[in-house]
């Protein structure tokens, strides 16, 4: 046996970290509400960088505010293994999401600190502008601009409501760096992170080995009939758009269901016109969030909905436009990688499981540029983007534990 076999993280320190962490921005149902670019962001990135700092690694930003803290290797020309995710929140966040990541990669590079490990790589932590693209769009901005899916002038030019653009906010927060954004190369990337689902706290699984990400097709629908008085007009002759999209809706609902296990619709968003209570619905427009694990799964998905909308509309004497709002393909990650992340969990006795994210992260994004891969650990409920998020600390360390074998394992060490 090696004797890094034994290294374990600081569960405790971890904790520390993500609960000062959280102090900054922090609301009144204990969550966190740290919108990217802002004051708290400023606060927050303070707060990491220090910590980076003190740890002895050697912090450097790029023009879009992505931040990376560096530990040499034996081979200084060596592409790093890499980890992280970000520290922007929902306006309602929670605690964990993306802070779980920066902080379980600092802690790994605490624990190397600690054992006076030296890897043959070197090993950083990144920091990713605007992940949740809530103040700015798109989401994911940061990590997207550095992978060269982005436009980086573009991207500084992105306003928000009050038409405060990314740039200049960047500069008043001091987080315009001087690096160019993408000329850093990445040896490995590795994201831990709360799963934001129930599936893991479902199967008992304290760790989730992700093997991808699901792709994601938006929509919106309108449905078109024809305004009429309420009382008048027979059943037969209206041209309820209400009730077609009432039969859409049910109809979406089962072609995900028949596309299990990985099959997921949702109709978050509905508008009724004129909505008043005795006017049958002349004109109804709707969301539709499609995702499957695989692409031919959302082209049979897509298929089967856009025939369906034909058949109801004609069924109900309506019309149903759709518009395409935005389409991710699947991701699937590096099989080395993630055999790593396997590895690591049974290596460390975890009860496991493999599984799909149902999100986007930015390793979505750092997959095209290098391996990657994804540790999800249980939160509770499968609650996320809300300020009840929570996740246990042993299975937070627990998560921190299998990054460290993994990286460990790509960085090389004795």
């Amino acid at each position: 046996m090696n004797a890094r076999d034994n290294v374990r993280v600081d569960g405790a320190r971890l904790w520390g970290s993500l609960m000062a962490l959280a102090q900054v921005g922090a609301t009144e149902k204990g969550g966190v509400r740290r919108l990217a670019l802002t004051d708290l962001d400023r606060e927050g990135r303070d707060l990491v960088c220090g910590w980076f700092r003190e740890a002895g690694l050697a912090v450097t930003v790029d023009r879009i505010g992505n931040i990376f803290a560096r530990r040499p290797g034996r081979d200084a020309d060596a592409a790093p293994v890499m980890a992280g995710s970000h520290i922007d929140t929902q306006p309602s966040g929670g605690r964990f999401d993306g802070n779980y990541g920066v902080l379980a990669a600092l802690e790994v590079v605490r624990t190397l600190n600690d054992r006076g490990i030296t890897t043959q790589c070197p090993v950083e932590v990144a920091i990713w502008t605007n992940e949740e693209g809530t103040r700015f769009q798109p989401v994911m901005m940061g990590s997207g601009a550095f992978a060269g899916v982005f436009d980086l002038v573009d991207m500084l030019k992105r306003t928000d409501l009050d038409g405060k653009s990314v740039g200049s906010e960047l500069k008043r927060i001091g987080y315009a760096g001087a690096a160019e954004c993408g000329n850093h190369p990445v040896g490995a990337y590795f994201e831990a992170h709360i799963e934001q689902g129930p599936v893991l706290e479902d199967t008992g699984n304290q760790v989730g080995v992700v093997t991808g990400v699901m792709g994601l097709r938006w929509y919106q629908v309108t449905v078109s009939g024809q305004d009429s008085h309420a009382g008048p007009t027979p059943m037969h002759l209206r041209r309820d758009a209400l009730v077609s999209t009432a039969r859409i809706i049910d109809g979406v609902n089962r072609i995900a269901t028949g596309h299990a296990p990985d099959g997921r619709a949702t109709v978050g968003f509905l508008q009724v016109k004129p909505n008043s209570i005795n006017v049958v619905p002349g004109e109804v427009r709707f969301s539709i969030d499609m995702r499957h694990a695989g692409t031919a799964g959302l082209d049979a998905m897509e298929s089967e909905w856009r025939a369906l909308c034909a058949e109801v509309a004609d069924a109900t004497r309506t019309s149903a436009e759709i518009a395409d709002i935005s389409r991710f393909e699947p991701t699937r990650f590096d099989e080395a990688l993630v055999s790593s992340v396997r590895a690591a969990t049974q290596q460390l006795g975890y009860r496991h499981m493999d599984i799909v994210s149902g999100a986007g992260h930015d390793a979505v994004y750092l997959a095209r540029l290098a391996p990657t891969a994804m540790i999800f650990v249980p939160c509770e409920g499968g609650i996320s983007h809300n300020e009840i998020e929570n996740a246990r600390p042993e299975d937070l360390e627990a998560g921190c534990n299998v990054l460290l074998h993994a990286m460990l394992a790509r960085a090389g060490a004795d």
